[in-house]
């Protein structure tokens, strides 16, 4: 079994990503949106798209929200 992690995105991949603002934004130009990149995910401001996005691990981004998506935080 290997234990070398994925490659992770090139900046051209980011640029060709598909991103995706929150329905919550209501359509205004002030919240996060974010890319799936397959292993990892993508996100961004969606105020100044010069920033460079934070790209993180799908499974801490799953880990994330799943703790804020249930209803409820959990601990741990």
């Amino acid at each position: 079994m290997s234990t070398i992690p994925p490659r992770r995105p090139r900046v051209e991949e980011l640029h060709k990503a598909h991103w995706r603002k929150s329905s919550y934004s209501g359509g205004a130009n002030d919240c996060v949106e974010i890319a799936d990149l397959g292993a990892y995910a993508a996100v961004r401001d969606s105020k100044d798209l010069d920033l460079s996005p934070v790209i993180i691990s799908r499974s801490a981004l799953d880990d994330f929200l799943g703790r804020y998506t249930d209803g409820g935080t959990r601990v741990g």
